[in-house]
């Protein structure tokens, strides 16, 4: 009798770290898509941020960092040229 409860307690060790290792894999397949999506998000800002940046087309495009950057030292710009007027 004691064999079969170890067994079944063995087995049940067993199914149960097999559903915890699906379920791991799930939240990390989860979180991966949620920062895939965070990330794409991100780049489409950054592309809409460089489309309406004073640049000459034949430029490079502008690093993630750089975009940002020239966005900050842009729009200090402009409200330099707004505080002189």
């Amino acid at each position: 009798a004691r064999r079969k409860g170890k067994a079944r307690r063995g087995r049940s060790k067993a199914r149960n770290e097999g559903l915890l290792s699906k379920q791991k894999r799930s939240r990390r397949m989860k979180a991966n898509d949620r920062e895939r999506n965070r990330m794409h998000h991100l780049n489409s800002a950054l592309d809409a941020l460089r489309s309406v940046l004073p640049t000459f087309p034949d430029d490079a495009k502008l690093t993630k960092i750089e975009t940002l950057r020239f966005a900050h030292n842009y729009i200090w710009a402009l409200t330099q040229s707004l505080r002189l007027a």
